[in-house]
């Protein structure tokens, strides 16, 4: 099982980005797909998150408006798009699959987003 993480980096101020996770070793299909990230000093928060069925999606109060999380099954690939990135957006970025009822639950590495001029 892999969810390997991209699309990180420097950014400025007001700027965006689009995170990519790519999935293998399961089957995609049947797991709920969700960001997270963890910035200096502070616990692992949840971001976005998108059901595996009808592609329900929720978001942190803190990135509404901000964020756009989407999937592709065809290519077992989920995506966060930020957009007006902040200083305080500064974190690394982890993608999660988790299969409902069945306790499983996987983690990528992380890619870092530096917010800064």
């Amino acid at each position: 099982v892999q969810l390997v993480e991209s699309g990180g980096g420097l950014v400025q101020p007001g700027g965006s980005l689009r995170l990519s996770c790519a999935a293998s070793g399961f089957t995609f299909s049947n797991y709920v797909m969700s960001w997270h990230r963890q910035a200096p000093g502070k616990e692992r928060e949840l971001v976005a998150r998108i059901t595996n069925i009808n592609g329900n999606q929720v978001y942190a109060d803190s990135m509404k408006g901000r964020v756009t999380i989407s999937r592709n099954n065809a290519n077992n690939t989920v995506y966060l798009q930020i957009n007006s990135l902040k200083a305080e957006d500064t974190a690394v970025y982890y993608c999660n699959a988790q299969r409902l009822y069945y306790g499983i639950n996987y983690w990528g590495k992380g890619t870092l987003v530096t917010v800064s001029s």
